[in-house]
């Protein structure tokens, strides 16, 4: 039985496999299984993997038509036969010690879980590591029971909230069976990693989390909205998930159903964010509603919220038309305060470089100063400019 068995889900991704395989091949743990499951990729990746495949007899492949991230997963859990899983995405590569370091933790503290740290990797323009550190020192490496260890609600909901980086860990394999904890099959790939990490979480009896930094996890392109009102409503479907799984679980239910309310407003809140415009006031609607629900079964409790947060989350269930109107003038105010900043001088800093602003741009920012933001967006649009 390999030691640790890493599922590498992959659709079309030849600009990145190759580096993502030579980082899993070239772990100085050699006991492994590599389970590569191609979701119907049309690029060359399905050729990338069998050239791989001479090369190292520990990779296998699933070759399966396209049916989404959360199907490719339990597929590649399901086939696994080590005494551990992990999880590397095919855009993202591993330190060559991740997979060593992970296991003799585990092992030595028979964990269910442990999860390290990460770096942020831009390749644009130029390459860059930043870590980014999830637990505190005095945290680093305490096996814990999640559920159980925090006696502050809002110390808990910190804890669940940590992004969940699923691939910066490994599970023990007879702890993700025993407990049923699959990923939730909707279509594509949308948030299947929250509701996977909210299961680990609730189910563990012994975890940890580790400082060090292990995974490089691909920034390119992150920044992309959601554009489609199809994955608009994708992360709903994760706390309908959820709230299906807490209750096959009722000995957790009461304990969990707080923290899995508070996640729902920050991922609400983060999604909205992301949405196109278009679609914002129609997730907000949802989203209210959701929330209304939630508190009048008393699953919100305003010890797992800052005060400002209970405070935003009451405004939008009693009236998400305000919410949406008050959220649009703040975004305009940012963006009005963001152009009288950079007014204030003519070149400014990004990172090391200073970026000089071209003369459109200027001619901008002055019709912003003189006219208004909103003058300025209707003169630019008649214009043909945006």
């Amino acid at each position: 039985m390999p030691k640790v068995s890493i599922v590498i889900p992959i659709y079309n991704v030849e600009k990145y496999l190759a580096q993502c395989l030579d980082s899993v091949c070239n772990q100085t743990l050699k006991d492994i299984e590599i389970i590569c499951v191609n979701d119907g990729s049309t690029d060359h990746s399905p050729d990338i993997i069998r050239e791989y495949m001479k090369k190292d007899s520990r990779i296998k492949m699933i070759d399966k038509a396209n049916s989404g991230y959360g199907i490719s997963m339990n597929m590649g859990f399901d086939k696994a036969e080590g005494e551990y899983i992990g999880i590397v995405e095919s855009d993202d590569y591993a330190d060559p010690n991740m997979f060593e370091d992970l296991y003799h933790k585990a092992k030595n503290d028979n964990l269910d879980v442990v999860k390290s740290s990460y770096y942020l990797y831009y390749s644009i323009p130029s390459e860059r590591n930043t870590p980014q550190v999830i637990v505190s020192k005095a945290m680093d490496g305490r096996v814990i029971c999640p559920r159980t260890y925090f006696e502050a609600p809002l110390e808990k909901a910190e804890f669940f909230n940590i992004k969940p980086t699923i691939w910066s860990a490994i599970y023990r394999k007879d702890f993700i069976r025993d407990n049923n904890i699959r990923f939730n099959e909707t279509p594509g790939a949308s948030y299947q990693d929250a509701g996977f990490n909210f299961k680990v979480w609730t189910c563990c009896e012994r975890g940890a989390l580790l400082g060090n930094c292990y995974l490089h996890y691909r920034q390119d392109n992150e920044n992309s909205s959601v554009n489609s009102v199809g994955k608009v409503f994708c992360v709903c479907d994760e706390y309908a998930e959820m709230e299906r799984f807490l209750n096959q679980h009722l000995e957790w239910k009461d304990q969990m159903e707080p923290v899995k309310t508070r996640l729902k407003f920050d991922s609400y809140m983060w999604n909205y964010g992301r949405v196109a415009e278009k679609f914002k006031f129609l997730f907000l609607e949802k989203a209210s509603q959701e929330l209304k629900d939630d508190l009048e079964k008393g699953y919100a409790d305003k010890a797992y919220f800052e005060d400002f947060r209970w405070e935003r989350m009451m405004s939008l269930i009693k009236d998400p038309i305000s919410f949406y109107t008050d959220s649009r003038i703040e975004d305009a105010e940012q963006l009005q305060k963001k152009y009288d900043d950079v007014l204030n001088s003519t070149s400014y800093k990004v990172g090391s470089a200073v970026t000089f602003i071209p003369r459109k741009v200027w001619g901008g920012i002055k019709c912003v100063r003189i006219h208004g933001l909103s003058y300025t967006l209707k003169y630019m649009k008649v214009k043909g400019k945006i």
